[in-house]
């Protein structure tokens, strides 16, 4: 799953980073306002962590101006503010949830995936697909009810699939979500494609040709 960062505190960011890598999400970052509103239209996030006190543009008017765009990402804004009107302004302008600064990371990663198991299409907590069924919190896979040991990256792109189990998803669209640099090569999807092959059966993950894949179910 892909998240886009967007803070001017860049110890902060790269700590972020960092850590949101460490549990399977891809990261790109910015560092104003302005350059996370580009970013934030121009590509396909799954999730954007929101700093609110923002150089060349104000977090909640980089949300107005998202939701203006038909833009429903769902956005966690960040601030140091704590005060019940500085939440009710966020939420107001259409942030989903809001964290106040210094704040745990574990906290953090929950509320990310809580944003991303609500609607606009259903996220449910565990995944289904068959006899595969993956809890993305723990990081819990079971095959058959038997426990099956993935590595962070081969989780991330399981996750990807099985959240999108109802249609055809292509290698492009894979690489964006899944890996760190949007440029990789997307032999490497393939490659992964296969560790999930080795791992849960040559048949949980199916190709079609020309499109790329989906999950059996």
């Amino acid at each position: 799953m892909r998240v886009l960062v967007v803070d001017d505190e860049r110890g902060l960011v790269r700590a972020l980073q960092r850590g949101l890598t460490a549990e399977g999400f891809a990261v790109d970052v910015a560092y104003d306002g302005e350059h996370g509103l580009e970013l934030a239209t121009d590509r396909d996030y799954d999730a954007i962590v929101l700093d609110i006190m923002l150089p060349r543009r104000h977090g909640y008017d980089v949300v107005r101006e998202l939701r203006a765009r038909d833009v429903w990402t769902p956005v966690l804004l960040l601030s140091a503010k704590d005060g019940e009107h500085d939440v009710a302004d966020g939420l107001d302008v259409g942030a989903d949830d809001y964290l106040t600064k210094p704040f745990s990371f574990v906290v953090l990663v929950a509320r990310i995936r809580a944003l991303l198991r609500r609607p606009v299409a259903e996220r449910p907590a565990v995944l289904r697909v068959g006899d595969l069924e993956l809890d993305p919190a723990t990081r819990s896979l079971t095959l058959g009810g038997a426990p099956v040991a993935l590595t962070v990256r081969e989780l991330a792109l399981l996750e990807y699939l099985m959240r999108h189990a109802d249609r055809v998803v292509g290698k492009v669209e894979l690489r964006d979500h899944v890996w760190d640099a949007p440029g990789e090569d997307l032999n490497v999807v393939e490659v992964y494609v296969g560790y999930l092959r080795r791992k849960l059966g040559r048949d949980a993950v199916l190709t079609v040709r020309g499109a790329g894949y989906r999950m059996a179910g």
